[in-house]
C-alpha cells in the first residue's frame, strides 16, 4: 500500500468503536494519517457514558483506555456537530479521503404487541439516558407511587442495569455520578419488586455473570431466581459446553434458586418460559402485563404452550435491544437497523460500495457483542479502507485547520479534546465538592457542558 500523501480521516461517532477505529488507523505502519472523530454529544465516548449504569466503575474503567488513545496529537475530537445538521456526508467528503461511521444504536428496538404505548410502558434506553445525564434526556422521570411492581422484559445487561438501579436506593447511587436531578427523581421510585422476563431458559440468556452477580451486591436487594421454566433441553446443554461465560451464568442462577430471600426490602425476580404477548391497561395506564408461556424445543429455541399468565405490574420497561438512527444521506437496512456493508464498506441500495465511505460497530453488525468485540471489529474496516486509499482521491481542502474553519463558518458551538478535559476537571470538582463526595458529578444541560468546555 502506497499513498504519497497524508491521508485525512474522519470517523463519525466518538464511542469504542470510533475511538478504536482512529487508534488502529493512527498505527497502521507507513501510513501518515491524521483522524478527526465528531459526535453530536458534547463529550466523548458515547454509551460509556450514556449507556452504562452509574453503579459499574469497574466497566467505566475502559474510559482509561479511551483517553490515553485520544491524547494522541493526530486525533482530534469535535463534540457538540451534529450528522445531518450540522455536517453532510458531501461536506465531510470535502475534508477527508475517508468517512468511518460509528455511531451505534441509541434507541430502543421496537416491541409490537398490544398496550405497548400506555403510559407506564418506558424504553429502556430512554430510562438509560435519564439516569445516566444525557443532555437530550427529560429532566425527570414518570415514577409513580402507585408503580410497586414492575416489568422489565429481556435478559441483556441492559435489562439488568434497570431493574437493579429500580430496585435500588436513591441513597446507595449517592456515591456514583448521578447528578441532582436524577437523585431527586429516584426518591420518588416506588418499587419494590421487580420481575425480569425471559422468553426462554436460564442457558440462553444474554447477560454476563459479573452483571449477574452484581445484583446481589446491595444489602437492601433480595434476587429471586423462580423455578417455573429453569429448564434444560438438549441445545441448552450444547449452548452450556460451547460457552464457559454462559456456564458461569447458568451457575449464579442456580446459587440464587438455591438461596432463601434475606427479608430485604427491595426484590429482583427472574422468569424464565414467559413470552409477553401483551401490556394490560386500565384508563390509559398500565395495571398489567400477560404473557404466555413457553416450552423448550430441544433447540435452546422455545415454543408457545398456548397457557397464559397475567402478572399485576404497573409499569413495563422494554430492554429487548437496541437500534440505530437511520443516517440522512446515507442507505439503511431497516430489519437489521445498520447501514449495509460488506464487513467494512458503506454499501448503495444497488449493493456496490459508496467511495470513501465505511462502518464500524453497532451501526455495522448491529447492538451485539461486548465492548471488547468493538476493537476487532475496527480493525476488519480499517483494513478495508486502508487497502482502498491508493485509488481514493484526494480531498479538495486538505489541510488540517480547513474543517475547523467550515465549522465556525457554519456557527457551530463544537467542542475540543482540551474542552473535554475542562469540563471532566470541572465534574471532578463537583463530587469532590458534594455533600456526599465521589469521584465526579456530571453536568446535564447541554449549553452549560458547551460553555463549560468552550472556556
Amino acid at each position: 500500500m502506497t499513498v504519497d500523501r497524508k491521508v485525512r480521516v474522519a470517523v463519525v461517532g466518538a464511542g469504542p468503536a470510533g475511538v478504536y477505529a482512529a487508534d488502529i488507523l493512527t498505527k497502521t505502519e507507513d501510513l501518515d494519517v491524521t483522524v478527526d472523530i465528531l459526535d453530536r454529544d458534547p463529550t466523548p465516548f458515547g454509551l460509556i457514558r450514556y449507556g452504562v449504569a452509574p453503579d459499574h466503575p469497574r466497566i467505566k474503567e475502559i474510559i482509561k483506555a479511551l483517553k490515553r488513545v485520544m491524547a494522541n496529537e493526530d486525533i482530534r475530537f469535535f463534540g457538540n456537530v451534529n450528522f445531518g445538521t450540522d455536517i453532510k456526508l458531501e461536506d465531510l467528503k470535502g475534508f477527508y479521503d475517508a468517512v468511518v461511521f460509528a455511531t451505534g444504536a441509541r434507541r430502543d428496538r421496537e416491541l409490537t404487541i398490544p398496550g405497548v404505548d400506555l403510559d407506564g410502558s418506558y424504553g429502556a434506553a430512554d430510562f438509560v439516558y435519564w439516569y445516566d445525564g444525557h443532555p437530550d434526556a427529560p429532566r425527570e422521570w414518570d415514577f409513580q407511587p402507585h408503580a410497586k411492581q414492575v416489568a422489565v422484559l429481556g435478559v441483556g445487561n441492559v435489562g439488568l442495569d434497570v431493574a437493579r438501579i429500580l430496585a435500588k436506593t436513591a441513597e446507595e447511587l449517592l456515591v456514583t455520578e448521578i447528578p441532582d436531578n436524577v437523585y431527586e427523581g429516584l426518591k420518588k421510585n416506588a418499587t419494590t419488586d421487580v420481575h425480569v422476563f425471559a422468553r426462554r431458559g436460564p442457558a440462553q440468556v444474554k447477560f454476563t455473570p459479573m452483571e449477574l452477580r452484581e445484583l446481589s451486591h446491595s444489602p437492601t436487594i433480595d434476587v429471586v431466581v423462580h423455578p417455573e421454566g429453569y429448564e434444560f433441553d438438549h441445545g441448552s446443554m450444547e449452548a452450556l459446553a460451547a460457552a464457559k461465560s454462559q456456564k458461569l451464568v447458568v451457575k449464579v442462577l442456580g446459587d440464587y434458586l438455591a438461596k432463601e430471600p434475606s427479608g430485604a426490602p427491595h426484590r429482583i425476580h427472574i422468569h424464565f418460559c414467559q413470552s409477553p404477548v401483551e401490556i394490560l391497561g386500565e384508563d390509559g395506564r398500565v395495571v398489567g402485563l400477560r404473557t404466555e408461556i413457553t416450552e423448550l424445543d430441544g433447540t435452546g429455541n422455545v415454543r408457545g404452550t398456548g397457557e397464559f399468565k397475567d402478572w399485576p405490574v404497573q409499569a413495563v420497561y422494554r430492554a429487548i435491544g437496541y437500534y440505530s438512527d437511520n443516517l440522512p444521506g446515507l442507505p439503511f437496512d431497516a430489519n437489521g437497523g445498520v447501514l449495509p456493508n460488506d464487513g467494512g464498506h458503506v454499501l448503495d441500495i444497488d449493493g456496490s460500495p459508496i467511495e470513501g465511505v465505511y462502518a464500524t460497530g453497532w451501526i455495522k453488525r448491529g447492538p451485539v457483542g461486548l465492548i471488547g468485540h468493538t476493537k476487532s471489529d475496527a480493525a476488519q474496516t480499517v483494513k478495508m479502507l486502508v487497502e482502498d486509499l491508493p485509488k481514493l482521491p484526494a480531498p479538495e481542502f486538505a489541510d488540517r485547520e480547513a474543517f475547523d474553519r467550515h465549522l465556525d463558518s457554519r456557527g457551530v458551538e463544537y467542542t475540543t479534546w482540551e474542552g473535554w478535559e475542562k469540563l471532566d476537571a470541572h465534574e471532578t470538582s463537583l463530587g469532590e465538592g458534594d455533600t456526599h463526595p465521589r469521584e465526579r458529578k456530571k453536568v446535564v444541560p447541554r449549553d452549560e457542558m458547551v460553555g463549560i468546555a468552550r472556556g
